[in-house]
């Protein structure tokens, strides 16, 4: 499976709740941290913000029948940072991939399941291990930075699940957080 296409270059309407979001990453951001720690105090603002019921306009619920869908929120005009709101319809997943950047996901409704891969060096050749599984309810965040972020992302559940995504890059320039995909091991093809 491929990445969603890019996503338009028009941003919508910035609701009330992402807007003092977005002002708390300016924040978080400008300081210099780390991606690690940059990462982790993301996280700690996105927490609270994913219980506010007007957080997503009605066109930013949307999904798409072939592949989960990608609704770019913000992007920051230095670049430094980007919102993005992914939808997924029951059965939509990922390719297994990595970041360009530090990222944080939090599930705003549904439930999302990752699995997470250590690629390990095999002689000449390198292969890709599962080291762990997770479901994440609404309300869970998970911070990461690379490298050691590679994983897979599906909704397993039977309603549509919505995830907002903070990445320290801008995604309505690149079009995607992917980095790199990888195949998947043996036993999951």
């Amino acid at each position: 499976m491929t990445p969603p296409p890019a996503p338009e270059a028009v941003i919508a309407r910035v609701t009330a709740p992402i807007g003092e979001l977005i002002a708390g990453l300016r924040t978080v951001i400008r300081r210099g941290l780390s991606p690690e720690l940059t990462a982790h105090l993301v996280g700690e603002l996105l927490a609270p913000t994913l219980g506010s019921a007007d957080l997503l306009t009605a066109p930013q619920r949307e999904g798409d029948p072939d592949t989960y869908r990608q609704h770019v929120l913000h992007a920051e005009p230095d670049g430094s940072f980007s919102l993005v709101a992914l939808v997924w319809l029951p059965g939509q997943r990922t390719p297994i991939h990595d970041h360009v950047s530090w990222c944080v996901t939090g599930v705003y409704e549904g439930q999302e399941h990752e699995r997470r891969y250590r690629l390990l060096a095999d002689g000449p050749t390198s292969r890709l291990i599962p080291i762990g599984d997770t479901v994440n309810p609404a309300g869970s965040v998970a911070a990461f930075a690379p490298p050691g972020d590679i994983h897979r992302v599906s909704n397993c559940g039977t309603d549509k699940a919505i995830s907002i995504h903070i990445y320290g890059a801008d995604i309505s320039r690149l079009g995607t957080s992917i980095r790199r995909t990888y195949h998947a091991p043996e036993g999951e093809r």
